[in-house]
């Protein structure tokens, strides 16, 4: 049936079965014919120039039917070629699915968009699925989350959408979950470092990171109560390290507990504090004294050293400085004349 040039039907494309046979025997066929040419030709050539009676008729034939018979040996050279094309069972085989493909292809271009998707529904509907689950593992969940909205929407599969938002909620909420235990871990280790001042900060960064988890809420509170606790524990030991007698122990603990009270705060201790003070000042004015008279120079220098940093301003620390020099020169030397004898 007649069809009008700008539709494209099956038809045009239907393969065209090959008479291989008839084309194998006419291949065969024609190279006799051109064999009895060119011999033919031959002899009347070798005749016209070499017979008894030269006759030019019978050398232009000659020469014409060697000449014919040279142009057309391409041709036939190109005819036995496409005759083992033809014949090649995997050729022939690619030349079937070709046309095949190009058959389905011009059915294809005949339909209307609405009928190809229809036609293309479950490929589509399987890239898409392919396409979420890749979104899922690289943890992009937004898109994720389209490509669903999609899935429910465009091709109308609205339960398996649902599954895959349930999926990514949960997955989601695994992966955060994680991380903000991470955090909270992270966050444990500078409270047993008493690093308070980047606990606080590292409890605000979690509570913005992770503002609809219940378990950010009281992560300040925690690092606070930690520091309070720890500050208490401090208050216990330099008191019983005052009481005890142990003056070295109690100002250690005076110096590190300094940083946690508030003038108000360290109004109890002040006396307390001060007698400590006095005490260790006088421990260290001992040493420093006994030290000298011994000739421990080295000693007399570290332990000096001690009285200027720590009690700078009495007048303890002027007298070590007015010596500090002579004791200093006199550590040099004995460490000098050590080293020589040795």
């Amino acid at each position: 049936m007649p069809h009008s040039n700008d539709q494209i039907t099956s038809a045009d494309f239907a393969p065209t079965p090959i008479p291989r046979r008839k084309m194998r025997l006419g291949v065969a066929v024609a190279s006799v014919y051109y064999a009895a040419l060119l011999l033919v030709s031959v002899a009347v050539l070798l005749v016209g120039l070499f017979g008894p009676d030269k006759h030019e008729g019978l050398v232009t034939a000659g020469a014409v039917g060697v000449l014919l018979a040279l142009a057309i040996a391409p041709l036939l050279m190109q005819l036995d070629k496409l005759n083992s094309w033809c014949i090649n069972p995997t050729i022939s085989r690619n030349i079937d699915q070709l046309a095949v493909a190009v058959r389905v292809l011009a059915d294809h271009s005949n339909l209307s968009p609405d009928a190809r998707r229809v036609l293309n529904r479950q490929a589509e509907r399987e890239l898409l699925c392919r396409a979420i689950e890749e979104d899922i593992n690289k943890q992009e969940w937004d898109a994720a989350t389209v490509l669903s909205t999609e899935l429910a929407d465009r091709f109308g599969y609205r339960v398996e959408a649902e599954a895959f938002r349930s999926r990514i909620d949960r997955a989601r909420a695994g992966i955060q979950e994680r991380k903000l235990a991470d955090a909270i871990a992270q966050l444990d280790g500078l409270i047993v470092q008493r690093r308070w001042d980047p606990g606080f900060r590292e409890a605000a960064s979690i509570a913005r990171l992770f503002p609809d988890s219940p378990r950010v809420e009281g992560l300040r509170h925690r690092v606070e109560q930690a520091r309070t606790v720890y500050r208490a524990d401090l208050e216990r030991r330099f008191l019983e390290a005052a009481q005890g007698g142990r003056i070295d122990d109690a100002m250690t603990l005076l110096k590190e507990l300094d940083s946690y009270l508030t003038e108000a705060d360290a109004e109890p201790y002040r006396e307390v504090a001060r007698g400590v003070i006095s005490k260790a000042r006088e421990n260290l004015g001992a040493q420093f004294k006994i030290a000298v008279q011994d000739r421990h120079w080295s000693t007399a220098a570290a332990i000096g050293r001690r009285i200027i940093n720590e009690f700078p301003n009495t007048r303890m620390a002027q007298e070590v400085r007015q010596m500090l020099d002579g004791i200093l020169t006199k550590a040099n030397a004995a460490a000098n004349g050590a080293a020589v004898t040795a």
